[in-house]
């Protein structure tokens, strides 16, 4: 019920709609209840005698005409409803998942955020826009036709009406039988949905090792597990909703029997007997349409209650109340302390970590795989939260500035360079909107992609393909690098940002990038040792923890584990001081 009554709460903005459904669907069972009186009144007119039926004829197709027009319009007004809700519930989703943390989303399959976000918010929509609605109309028309057939006959409208308390009764057990049929029904096609998502995105995958059946099979039996979850609920449906609908028959059944006998003793006319006929069919279709209704308002409170579950989970990750702008600095970054894990019972990634960065100062981190390199630089734009310490930037604790203000001053660069499914010149200036043209240009030459770019057929209009996947992990890494410049940040954060490139074209965004870290602070994640020669200082993790901190020539004297990172360096890198490049560059 608390899942319903919050439902309910989406229709708060949409109420002067709702309401005018209400009428209008009131309007039309009245005029529709007019019909079978009408036409009993015509009947005993008939048997009296009267040849004038012009006036009953007219008035019938009058309230004929008025029920459709007043149909017509309630099912354009409770569209824009539904279609209203819809989109509320949409935009408040999206949003909602665009406040949360990345912790969140690590425990989360993207199918199942998908399944969440199109099916049950349609489950939801069609209850809120139509399935209220035909319970609203289906008890009006019930209650009017009722207090009618009272009117006329009360013995009659007992015998037609006796069964209503067991339709009642029906819907209720149906209704409490299928919400968790169709809460399972929900959760299958999420996992089929996710099932699905993951077989798209890896592809390549599957091709490469020529494993399209296994992944039938997989599918296969994320379908049976749908199909034999929906089949319980089928069942469910197939059994009550014609059972519901059966039983006003009962009451037609003594209808007949009664109202015949009535009207063959003369205590009824004829008219009026034909008429309690006409309620009582009139009766069975909103009976009927009230069964199908109760299983929408199931599975709307059953897809609800997933919705309400994303919806319900605070964000975790938030600046305090009226938190201040990021102060004006050059990107000096201090670890202080820092610990940190993914989750409370986890091990800890990063354990009492302590350095500092100054502004303009070029860091190199390195040290085995799982030291922890990538996680401590997602804390600087404060991907993640420290479970101890502080990283503070320009003297500021990134938890207590406000978050967009702190990630414009951040550009990070990965090794999995993700691109939005449009133009490079959009994918670029992502991070400047209000970027021109020549300032697009300007980014792609330092990130050397410019010449590649121009070489496609539309050029900088050229879409790119979703993820990005009709470029190489090369042009992709630079299209992305790109994307950092043109923000013209405080912070650059390399992480791994030219594995994917030959070694030519590493050393030319390595030149681009020595222009542009000038004055900049940037750290630089590395498994080519020669890329760490952009650094002025390295930083060598191990375990989690600050091993050595030092210039390349200092940890080679003291740090066995750096000498041992240099040895077992890629056999086709040499590592070069700064200096050693410039001298190299220039001929020397």
């Amino acid at each position: 019920m608390e899942i319903f009554k919050r439902l309910l709460g989406f229709l708060h903005p949409y109420r002067t709609g709702v309401i005018l459904s209400f009428v209008l669907a009131a309007l039309a069972m009245g005029t529709g209840v007019l019909i079978p009186y009408l036409v009993g009144v015509t009947i005993d007119d008939i048997r009296g005698g009267e040849t004038d039926l012009w006036p009953l004829g007219l008035g019938i197709l009058a309230a004929g005409l008025l029920r459709l027009a007043f149909s017509v319009v309630r099912r354009l007004v409770a569209g824009r409803v539904s279609l209203g809700v819809e989109f509320d519930l949409r935009e408040r989703m999206y949003a909602h998942l665009q406040s949360l943390e990345l912790a969140f989303f690590d425990d989360q399959q993207t199918g199942q955020l998908m399944s969440r976000s199109t099916v049950d918010l349609q489950a939801v929509r069609f209850f809120l826009g139509y399935g209220l609605i035909f319970i609203a109309q289906s008890i009006i028309t019930i209650l009017v036709a009722a207090a009618v057939m009272f009117a006329v006959n009360p013995l009659l409208a007992l015998v037609a009406l006796a069964p209503a308390p067991w339709v009642v009764w029906v819907a209720a057990r149906y209704g409490k039988r299928n919400r968790p049929a169709s809460q399972e029904v929900q959760q299958r096609i999420a996992e089929l949905t996710a099932e699905a998502e993951e077989n798209v995105s890896g592809v390549r995958v599957v091709k490469a090792f020529a494993q399209e059946q296994r992944q039938m099979a997989r599918f296969r039996g994320a379908v049976t597990r749908v199909f034999d979850q929906s089949l319980v609920s089928t069942r469910l449906r197939a059994f009550y909703t014609p059972f519901i609908a059966f039983l006003p028959q009962l009451g037609l059944a003594g209808v007949l029997f009664v109202g015949g006998i009535q009207a063959i003793d003369g205590k009824i006319t004829v008219g009026d007997f034909v008429a309690f006929y006409g309620y009582v069919l009139l009766l069975a279709g909103p009976t009927r349409m009230l069964g199908i209704a109760l299983g929408m308002a199931q599975r709307a409170v059953a897809s609800g209650a997933r919705v309400f579950e994303v919806l319900d989970r605070e964000p975790q990750l938030v600046a305090p109340e009226g938190a201040p702008a990021l102060p004006d600095g050059g990107g000096r970054v201090e670890f202080r302390g820092v610990s940190f894990g993914y989750g409370e019972d986890a091990a800890p990634i990063l354990s009492d970590v302590s350095f500092t960065v100054e502004a303009g100062r070029t860091v190199a981190i390195v040290g085995p795989t799982g030291s922890g390199k990538t996680t401590l630089v997602t804390l600087v734009p404060r991907l993640y939260d420290v479970t101890a310490g502080a990283v503070l930037v320009d003297g500021a604790d990134v938890r207590e500035v406000d978050l967009p203000s702190l990630r414009g001053e951040i550009a990070l660069v990965t090794d999995d360079s993700f691109l939005f499914s449009a133009s490079v010149r959009e994918n670029i200036a992502y991070a400047r909107v209000d970027a021109s043209q020549e300032e697009v240009e300007q980014a792609a030459r330092r990130a050397g992609i410019h010449d590649f770019i121009v070489s496609l057929e539309k050029g900088y209009d050229t879409r790119v393909g979703e993820r990005g996947l009709s470029l190489s992990g090369g042009q992709r890494q630079r299209v992305a690098i790109a994307r950092a410049l043109i923000a013209n940040p405080r912070i650059l954060v390399l992480d791994d940002a030219t594995s994917s490139v030959d070694a030519t074209t590493e050393s030319e965004i390595k030149r681009a990038l020595d222009e542009v870290m000038e004055g900049r602070t940037t750290f630089v994640i590395a498994h080519r040792l020669s890329t760490v020669s952009l650094a002025d200082e390295i930083v060598v993790l191990e375990d989690g923890r600050v091993a050595a901190h030092g210039t390349h020539d200092e940890l080679l004297e003291r740090s066995d584990l750096y000498r041992e990172i240099v040895e077992k360096g890629l056999p086709d890198q040499v590592f070069l001081t700064r200096k050693d490049e410039e001298a190299e560059v220039a001929g020397l």
